[in-house]
């Protein structure tokens, strides 16, 4: 099964949440090229010190999902309706085009999806 990831997973597993290490573990783990760029901003801000090589690990460990115009389309649609940011519906969008049926995220924005077949995993909202 694909699981969909966004930024906010990955502060998670640094921070050991058990989900999010269970999840990095057993699961198929698919983000987006948008993720790798905030996390990359994220880097340059001085975080994530206890995992200066997080791009190059989530580049051997993950499928990195590009936006196609398929995928900015949707999340056109995505930002409108949810009236979420541009960002996150990139994000979002390009998760559910892959297919995921579950994503985690740390983002309440996630939480206005409500896909029939995806199941958004906040992980603010678990322990």
């Amino acid at each position: 099964m694909l699981t969909g990831v966004d930024t906010g997973f990955f502060f998670a597993l640094e921070d050991e949440h058990p989900l999010a290490v269970k999840a990095w573990k057993e699961q198929e783990i698919v983000t987006s090229t948008i993720v790798l760029y905030e996390l990359q901003k994220k880097l340059l801000q001085g975080h994530f010190n206890k995992w200066p090589k997080i791009i190059e690990d989530i580049k051997i460990a993950t499928a990195l999902v590009s936006i196609s115009p398929e995928i900015a389309l949707k999340a056109g649609h995505l930002s409108h309706d949810l009236k979420i940011p541009g960002l996150d519906s990139l994000i979002l969008s390009s998760l559910l085009e892959t297919g995921c049926k579950e994503i985690y995220t740390t983002d309440d924005h996630f939480d206005l999806y409500s896909g029939i077949k995806t199941k958004i995993i906040n992980l603010q909202k678990t322990k």
